[in-house]
């Protein structure tokens, strides 16, 4: 776990009686995991060892944090993951783990020099992609009439896919009617979900696709099938472009609370015609 010879480690015992471990019957040393882990964590962090050792002894395993969860992402170590967000659940809202540790352990990792494509960022994105989808089902039924669409051109397996879910969840979980798919849908499919969902918003994230073609065949499509439909960019989906659409930011729970204030308003007004509006 340390990536140490076990002499290194009874060296360490002697030098700075660090980790502290307990003999068994047949004197055996027995370490504690939390010692370990927090040992692991530190050496991870200053790359000295009595540095480590200082820190580790003075904050032991410490709170659920992205760097916790960035450092069991990189070993591999999916039941330590989801330990650290089970341990963030017990103080935080699912809103505030996603945002706070989730996304922020794995934006720093994705921003690692020489790891933009590396194997442990293609792990960690495949798990959260797992964990957000597993709270997304056990998200409440929508409360809210209001629809919010979500197109998503971010790739497969990218980082920015995962800010796109995290905003469906927290969209979700605040009882909006939220649906989330890729922008290049050919214009009957279009046709049909605007026709079914008749969403109030319309929300274009991810930076894949050429988005004002996108945007003009969305655009036109709600002309034609819905009453009133704004359209806002998320992240900086449009970022360079001519676009009169709002900007969200790159926060979900700040651009969930500026989507919910728009439904108010809108839920409070009659149906009209289409207004391409930017959100303030």
């Amino acid at each position: 776990m340390l990536g140490v010879s076990p002499n290194t480690l009874r060296s360490w015992e002697r030098r700075f009686g660090y980790p502290t471990p307990r003999r068994t019957a047949g004197g055996h040393r027995q370490f504690d995991l939390t010692e370990i882990e927090a040992l692991r964590q530190a050496f991870e962090e200053t790359h000295n060892v009595s540095s480590a050792i200082s820190i580790a002894r003075e904050r032991g395993s410490g709170p659920s944090s992205p760097v916790r969860l960035r450092s069991a992402l990189r070993r591999f170590e999916e039941l330590e993951a989801d330990r650290i967000l089970e341990e963030s659940l017990a103080v935080r809202s699912v809103e505030r783990t996603v945002e706070e540790v989730l996304l922020q352990a794995i934006d720093g990792l994705a921003s690692r020099e020489g790891e933009a494509r590396s194997a442990e960022l293609g792990f960690a994105v495949r798990w959260a992609a797992g964990w957000l989808a597993a709270a997304k089902r056990v998200a409440p039924p929508p409360m809210r009439p209001e629809a919010v669409l979500i197109f998503d051109g971010s790739w497969n397996c990218d980082v920015d896919s995962l800010h796109a879910q995290a905003l469906e969840l927290c969209l979700r979980r605040a009882g909006a009617r939220t649906l989330m798919l890729a922008p290049d849908l050919d214009a009957s499919r279009l046709a049909h979900v605007m026709r079914v969902l008749a969403p109030r918003v319309i929300v274009l994230t991810g930076s894949r696709t050429a988005w004002l073609p996108a945007l003009s065949r969305i655009a036109c499509e709600a002309r034609r099938t819905s009453d009133a439909v704004d359209v806002a960019e998320f992240r900086g989906a449009l970022a360079g472009c001519d676009a009169s659409v709002a900007p969200l930011g790159t926060s979900a729970i700040g651009a969930r609370d500026v989507l919910l204030a728009r439904l108010n308003v809108a839920g409070a007004q009659p149906r009209g015609r289409v207004a391409l509006a930017q959100i303030s």
